[in-house]
């Protein structure tokens, strides 16, 4: 991984993902370049302690029903802020846009971010942040949410994966600064896909 993922852990992977439909091979991908860096001592988050032993991070069984393609609104003179981490950082973001959706018949939206500093750098110029929380954070997914990348679409939809949603570094490792999930980003059902919660 690029060391500017790491600094500033909101991201793990590229782009390119963007799908019209559900792609199992595409999950299955995700789940083994991430097992591969976490396994990795030199790009893993993991406390050594746990790196020693490390053989899988718990996923979810892939499921097509999170694979959404939501309606896309772009947010016009939103203005910057500073978004609370898990240290003193804050970073500075903008929502750029929002993302309505259904799933099991009930209708959802969740805004979506983009990191100012980060928007400078060629390489992530189309870059766009998802952070979530939902019913299974606390139990079964880490407590403090899960992030999504995403890039900005070219046409009103988005697509939306939550078969490749992570935990921040902090779900493994305390000395990582991680953007908290905004409140207005808790959905009120449970999303069984993507990382579970870290187990020792």
């Amino acid at each position: 991984m690029k060391k500017v993922v790491a600094l500033l852990m909101m991201m793990q992977f590229g782009f390119g993902f963007a799908q019209a439909q559900f792609d199992l091979a595409s999950v299955e991908k995700f789940q083994k370049e991430l097992n591969a860096e976490y396994a990795d001592a030199k790009t893993s988050p993991l406390l050594p302690e746990d790196l020693k032993d490390f053989q899988s991070l718990d996923f979810y069984p892939a499921n097509a029903q999170f694979f959404v393609v939501a309606k896309f609104i772009r947010t016009e003179n939103e203005q910057p802020f500073e978004m609370k981490t898990t240290t003193a950082r804050k970073p500075v973001y903008v929502k750029y846009g929002e993302a309505h959706f259904s799933i099991y018949g009930q209708d959802f939206k969740l805004n979506i971010y983009r990191n100012i500093e980060l928007s400078k750098k060629e390489q992530y110029k189309d870059y766009l942040f998802l952070p979530f929380s939902d019913l299974t954070c606390g139990n079964e997914s880490y407590i403090g949410g899960r992030y999504l990348d995403l890039e900005i679409p070219q046409a009103d939809t988005i697509v939306i994966d939550f078969n490749r949603s992570y935990n921040p570094y902090c779900a493994y490792n305390p000395k990582y600064s991680c953007p908290k999930v905004p409140l207005e980003n808790d959905l009120k059902i449970e999303i069984r896909a993507g990382v579970k919660k870290f187990h020792d």
